[in-house]
This record gives structure tokens, sequence and C-alpha cells, in this order.
């Protein structure tokens, strides 16, 4: 008998339908992978089987945990079963937490709400939970609150929260997304480990296909709230039926062509830079201690040239990005561009502000939901000292929606109107606008699925061909990074560790926190050669 056997499941919210006639199954001890893209049904699949639906949702089908069909029970048989035979491990670990719990408190509260026993023996299981996943109590003591972690290390709560009844199955959704890739690493061998050891039928919802590749026993592919594909992880890898599959494949492995450098002129500076910042005070009248979060930092940037800069969360990125952006002064050293510097005395130099620009990680938090795209993409024209108007203001604006795929008709719509990839699209039109003379790409195509990825790629490199682009491409997905830029920058502790032609860096890396980086990131197997490999003869 399968642990998990969904038959049939279809699901409708207001007579919307959200799936129809998904069929799956998961067998004790095994991981299963659900992929696709945004809108395909993958969460909702999850949510169904946790019966954590909306309301006006209605379902068909049956959602079997062993002899049990979920479909049929009430809410507080539900609240029996959730945590203590189905756990749940959410996207993003800090509003999964509690911020005013301690984290012992949190992992206990599980044992405390399903069992009858005491604080203390509840407290004393959750120190052995939060152990298993690695935060032992002599580094990370019951007393913790969630803002006193890493993000990788709030996840391990998360997970330790969702074992620590020992659950038949467990649904991760989206787990390592928001994780840089040694974390990610971290994350998805604990994962593994824990469905091995307890026998426990993992479900695993992600749009990354090489982390798919690599963890999973079984794949299913969804589309549109259907089940296009399914099968054993090799056997679908080698010989993949449907069109869709292929086509994200495809996609997750996809490289751009970059237009070749004229030897550039140095366009941006950074020579020595420091940042401090103030620590608290540890006595009474004691002094305040000094955190450097950005330590002796030097590169240029040249005019036309794709800069890349990686590493992993806290190492220092985002710091020398503000700092870059005249948001931030620093303590030591210089940062020019074009020669001029971004701090002219105590005050951010605004002619040097007014040639950069930047695109953010989340496009739909970086816009105001209640504007317009054509007041949203002029915004930099307040940096200018004569910002065009009348015709020239909405020639300008129709030549930036262009550029980047969309219609000058796009200007008057608002931005709930777009899907994921438009908004960044629209983004990358409001940083083109004012031609600046260089662009922050901050983590900008993390939160995409591989197919939107994979355009927004394509059209940075016609955007360089056509503008001349320069620009800092900061990103943990060293795929991305690899394919995208000329150089790149290896950044642990606030220090530039390696640098160098970014082909150089991946094969051959010198320093061996670049190994270690390189070696964690998940590789999506060769699924041409996968192919070519089934069909030699035996």
């Amino acid at each position: 008998m399968n642990l998990l056997s969904i038959q049939n499941l279809s699901l409708s919210i207001h007579s919307f339908d959200i799936l129809r006639d998904v069929t799956l199954t998961i067998d004790a001890g095994e991981i299963v992978a659900i992929t696709g893209e945004s809108g395909s049904g993958k969460s909702m699949t999850a949510l169904a089987t946790m019966q954590l639906l909306p309301q006006g949702a209605h379902t068909t089908g049956r959602i079997m945990l062993g002899d049990t069909d979920l479909t049929t029970l009430d809410e507080a048989s539900l609240c029996g079963l959730r945590g203590n035979d189905i756990g749940m491990v959410f996207q993003e670990p800090m509003t999964a937490l509690n911020p005013v719990k301690t984290i012992g408190d949190q992992v206990a509260e599980t044992i405390l709400i399903h069992e009858q026993t005491s604080r203390s023996e509840a407290l004393d299981r959750a120190a052995k939970t939060l152990q298993r996943v690695g935060l032992p109590q002599d580094r990370f003591p019951l007393s913790r609150f969630p803002h006193e972690l890493s993000g990788g290390q709030r996840q391990r709560v998360v997970i330790a929260m969702a074992i620590a009844l020992r659950p038949h199955l467990l649904i991760a959704d989206e787990p390592t997304t928001a994780l840089d890739v040694t974390t990610q690493a971290q994350i998805l061998t604990l994962l593994s480990k824990l469905a091995r050891e307890d026998g426990m039928g993992l479900m695993m919802i992600t749009h990354d296909l090489a982390v798919v590749a690599e963890m999973a026993d079984r794949i299913i592919v969804m589309r549109n709230g259907e089940v296009v594909e399914q099968g054993q992880t090799q056997a679908l890898l080698q010989n993949m039926q449907h069109p869709y599959t292929r086509m994200l494949f495809a996609a997750s492995s996809h490289k751009v062509t970059l237009p070749d450098i004229v030897t550039p002129t140095p366009l941006l500076e950074v020579t020595g830079v420091c940042r401090d910042y103030r620590t608290p005070r540890k006595t009474l009248f004691g002094k305040p201690g000094l955190f450097r979060a950005v330590d002796n930092v030097s590169f240029t940037l040249g005019r036309g040239e794709r800069l890349g800069l990686v590493g992993e969360s806290g190492c220092g990125k985002s710091t020398l990005t503000r700092a870059l952006l005249g948001l931030e002064q620093v303590q030591e050293g210089s940062i020019t561009l074009n020669g001029e510097p971004v701090f002219t005395g105590n005050k951010p130099n605004l002619a040097v502000r007014r040639c950069m620009q930047v695109v953010f990680q989340d496009p739909y938090g970086s816009f105001n939901p209640r504007h317009r795209v054509a007041r949203q993409i002029t915004e930099p024209f307040h940096l200018l000292d004569e910002p065009p108007t009348g015709a020239a203001r909405q020639k300008a604006i129709d030549e930036a929606l262009t550029a980047v795929g969309l219609t000058p008709a796009d200007a008057q719509k608002y931005i709930h109107e777009f899907s994921g990839g438009q908004r960044q699209r629209i983004a990358i039109a409001r940083a083109l606008i004012i031609r600046p003379n260089l662009i922050v790409f901050d983590e900008a195509v993390s939160a995409l699925d591989v197919s939107v990825r994979a355009q927004i790629l394509d059209l940075l490199a016609e955007l360089c061909a056509a503008y001349n682009l320069s620009y800092l491409f900061i990103s943990h997905d060293l795929s991305v990074v690899r394919t995208i830029t000329d150089r790149v920058l290896v950044m642990k502790s606030g220090e530039i560790v390696e640098q160098g032609a970014t082909e150089t860096v991946f094969a051959a890396p010198q320093h061996p926190y670049t190994k270690s980086l390189i070696s964690a990131a998940p590789v999506l197997p060769d699924v041409k050669a996968l192919a070519n490999e089934t069909d030699k003869p035996a």
C-alpha cells in the first residue's frame, strides 16, 4: 500500500479550476519531486494534501494517507493529523516562525499540542530534534530567537518543527529557493537523510530542476493544474515524452551569447573600500565595538563589461552594493564612476547617482501598485535637472517598453496585470529609461521560473548588443552568473577572495572557498548524454 495516494484530484475555487485529475503516489522512504512553473498547481496540490484550502474551495477525488481519506475528515481530525502524521516545511522560514518566541518553544509547541507531556520533557525532545537537524545546544541554545539565526539555520528550525513527531509524510514547498548554494546543499542533504533514516515519504516541491535531478527518486511534472508527465528520475531524464518537460529542462540549462567587449575603459573603480558598523557596548561605560562588513575591497568594472558578484548570505554583497550606489558612506577607500566620486564630502554625489540604476529581486515589491506603468518607469526622471515632458516623455516611455519586449500600450496598465517575467521586464525598462552608465542587478532572476529566466537572460544579451550595457550582476545562482557575465568576483567575510574571467574561475577555481561554492551548486545532468547512453547497444 502507498503511504500517500492522490486519485483523480480536481480542485476549484469559486468555480475557477485550479487542479484537474491529479493522480500521484508516494511510498514510505521515497522522495518524489513535483516540478513545473508558477501557477502549475504544485503548491495547491501540497495544500490540498494538508487540507489547508481557502474559502470557496471545492475538491473531488480522493487523498488517501494510508487507509484514511483526508477529504472526508472534519477540521478537528485534520488538526490531529497535521504535525503528527504530516509535516510541512514552507518556503520562507522567517514568515513561518514566530518572531517573539524562542526556537525551543516553537519546536516544543508541536509536541505539546499533540501529546500529553510536561513542558520540560517537550523541551528536552525539542533539543534532541534540533540536534538532529544540525543545531546542537552548545552552539544554538533553545533560548535563541529566529532573528538571531541565519536563513539556513532558520530553515533548520522549521524542519525540526515539522519532524518533531516523526511524521509519515513530509511536504517541503520550495525549501531552498532563498538560500545560497552551500546552505541549500546542506538543507537538501538533511532532508534526504531524514527521509531515508525515518522511512518518511518526502514530497519535494521545487522549480529547480538541478535539485530535482540530484535528489528525487521520482519526478512529477505539472502544467496548468495537470500532471503532464511522471516517472522514475533517471528514466524520465533519459526519455522525456512531453514537449513541456523537454522545454523546462532546456530552459534550465539555457546559455546566452554576450557580445564581445571592445577594449574597455574604466567605468567604476573601487579602491581599498572598508565599511564598518557599530556593535552594542559590552559594558555600561565601555566603547561600542566595530564590525567590518566590507574589508579592503578593490576592483574595476570597464565600460561595456558585465561583472558578476557571488558569495554566501552575510558575505557583504549587499553592503558593498549600497556603498556603490551612494546609499551608505564608507570609512576607508574610494568609489568613483567616470572618475567622479560617489560621495562628495558627507553627501552623495547626485550627478553620479543619476548614472546608476538598480533592478531588484522582487519586481512586484519594487513597484507602487496604485500607479500605472507609465508613471512607474519614469520615476528616474526626478534625478534629471531637466526631465523630458510632453511628446519627449512619451517617446522615452515607448522606447523603453519596446526595448524590453513590451508594447507602448502597456504603459496604461497597472502592475498587477502582468506576469512575474513581464514585471521584471518593466523593472529593466525603468532602469534603462535615463540611459545609465551602470545597472546593478540584485538577484534579478532568482524568483523567476526557468523559462521566464531564460527569456530575461536573452533580453539582457540583446540589450548588451543594443545599448553596450555595463552591469554588476549579483546572484547566488552560479549557473546564471556563468552565462551572463564576463568576469566574476567571489566574496567571503567582506573580502574579495578571488576574481577573474568567469569561465576561468568556474573551470579552474584557485581559492578553497570558490571550490566549495562551485562543488555545492546542484548541476543539471546532460540530458542529451543520458539519452545517447541509453541508445548504445548493450
